[in-house]
């Protein structure tokens, strides 16, 4: 306690609060990285072992639709952002938490054609990782979100977006504005087209 005094006469009391709150991001930082470096280990030692753990953990994650969304969302769930300041937001950030809004749906192609406002700021249906973003045939400039549920969105028709591919997008933040006054939305599991009325 004496040292902390000491220290806020030197210093300053600001300047020694703002120190140990960086030794604290530190420290969660170091513990966050070697618990994921031992389960690393861990795994390399199982693998190496014992074959039937290679066959099947091969088999999970290239024969199936692995769902690195789900795996994120629950690191974030337990651990926290990758960085121990992740989770510092400036207050006087703007948030953007809304749902899904529109005025007629209608099939198309695999999935629906939703009319909206024009340039309508697109909300995410779910949860999950940005696994494309790109110009598809029929849906023009398109983004697609694993879902943390296993479920491939793809939101067509999609312009002005600051999204990156790998980004970690949370259920409501918005993706981008629509390009007039057209949304497409198409459901995908493991290559087989879903009900989108399951889903809005």
């Amino acid at each position: 306690m004496e040292k902390y005094k000491s220290l806020e006469k030197l210093y300053g009391k600001k300047e020694v609060k703002n120190g140990i709150k960086i030794s604290k991001y530190i420290k969660s930082f170091i513990i966050k990285s070697m618990i994921c470096f031992i389960m690393f280990l861990t795994m390399l030692i199982l693998i190496k072992s014992n074959s039937n753990y290679k066959a099947s953990i091969y088999k999970y994650v290239y024969s199936n639709n692995f769902s690195f969304a789900k795996i994120n969302s629950l690191y974030k769930k337990y651990f926290g952002g990758i960085l121990p300041f992740d989770n510092i937001v400036p207050s006087d950030e703007l948030v953007f938490k809304e749902d899904l809004k529109y005025s007629e749906a209608s099939l198309y192609k695999d999935g629906v054609k939703l009319s909206v406002v024009d340039n309508y700021l697109v909300p995410a249906i779910e949860s999950g990782i940005v696994v494309f973003i790109g110009n598809k045939d029929n849906y023009g400039n398109t983004i697609i979100v694993q879902g943390v549920n296993g479920v491939d969105i793809w939101y067509g028709n999609i312009t002005n977006t600051n999204l990156k591919l790998y980004d970690y997008v949370e259920k409501g933040t918005m993706l981008g504005e629509v390009n007039k006054d057209t949304i497409y939305l198409v459901f995908q599991k493991e290559g087989k087209y879903l009900n989108y009325k399951d889903y809005i």
